[in-house]
């Protein structure tokens, strides 16, 4: 999730394990806990862009980082503070902050390496990764208790019912996927097409609108399904893959295709121009429905200059046609208008 979401989740859980003996400070601390794990992002000037893809949301969003830094981060604490408080509350509170991060990360399409040192990484795709609707009811109520005294009640039935209300949002967002998913299928077929593999993502910034992609042997097709209105198959998209293309470069004995694989999740397409090849990450879909049809770009990949045939630079590419975006149009689609 971004990062404004995580310091909220990270101070409600410091508020929820040690608001009542350390006041707001606790919620300060378990803010700068929600957001260690994203430190990792500095890692990428140490490695090209796809490997640093590959590193975030490793070793740093474990499980087992957090069972070494909340300890670790708590008992020093503890001794900061001459031993006031229990040297538990600190343990607590800087574990569950730590913790909760990569655990609200699962939820995204991006997902964690939350079980590292295995390689693979745990997502259930149900949220995306700047949803307001999760993130603004839970600020206000943390900042609401925030502004209560420590020992009130009141206090901590506002932040408890943020805690409370995010959890729920995230189940919402499992239910309706789970919901889109079972009838993907039927959906595909009413377009005329039986997929050999269909993945359902939400759409920026909602948990109203969803993005299908159904996959066969030469193409993607991607369909968008609103709670409010019916599947629409003439608003299909269709993404040739052109998968041979990675596999008719000389990698200098490198190959990056597995790679290319684990971080996309198979789900890719490839592009050449000129001397460049572009592999577009297709999970997080294209710019089609927030500019309405202005720009029909993948809105995230990676690319590769070549110079007679060869591996010469690897950069980062992500869509930039900011200027394109038309929120109105988009707002009906999500509400099926």
């Amino acid at each position: 999730m971004d990062s404004l979401t995580q310091i909220v989740l990270g101070a409600a859980v410091g508020e929820a394990v040690a608001g009542r003996k350390i006041g707001n400070k606790a919620a300060l601390w378990g803010a700068i806990g929600g957001t260690l794990p994203d430190l990792d992002v500095f890692l990428r000037f140490f490695y090209d862009p796809l490997d640093a893809a590959l590193v975030h949301r490793g070793f740093s969003h474990s499980l087992l980082f957090a069972c070494l830094a909340g300890p670790a981060i708590g008992y020093l604490f503890h001794r900061i503070t001459k031993r006031k408080h229990p040297l538990k509350m600190w343990v607590f509170l800087w574990f569950l902050s730590i913790v909760t991060h990569p655990m609200l990360d699962v939820f995204t399409n991006y997902g964690t390496q939350f079980f590292w040192p295995f390689s693979w990484r745990l997502t259930f795709n149900s949220v995306f990764v700047l949803d307001p609707l999760y993130t603004i009811p839970f600020m206000i109520l943390l900042i609401g208790a925030l502004f209560m005294k420590r020992d009130s009640r009141r206090r901590r039935i506002w932040n408890w019912t943020g805690i409370i209300y995010s959890s729920a949002y995230l189940l919402w967002g499992l239910i309706v996927k789970l919901g889109i998913y079972g009838n993907s299928d039927s959906y595909f077929a009413e377009a005329g097409i039986h997929p050999k593999r269909t993945m359902v993502t939400p759409m920026p910034l909602t948990s109203f609108y969803w993005d299908m992609i159904a996959e066969d042997d030469t193409a993607y097709y991607i369909g968008y399904k609103s709670l409010f209105a019916p599947f629409d198959p003439k608003q299909m998209e269709v993404i040739t893959k052109n998968h041979h293309l990675l596999k008719e470069i000389d990698w200098n004995g490198n190959p990056r295709i597995e790679e290319i694989e684990h971080i996309t999740n198979g789900f890719y397409s490839v592009e050449q121009h000129s001397d460049s090849l572009f592999v577009y990450d297709l999970r997080f879909g294209t710019t089609t429905t927030i500019t309405n049809g202005k720009s029909k770009k993948p809105l995230m990949g990676y690319g590769f200059t070549t110079q007679e045939q060869h591996i010469k630079t690897l950069f980062s590419h992500r869509t930039r046609d900011f200027n394109k975006i038309d929120f109105n149009s988009y707002v009906e689609k999500v509400f099926g208008k």
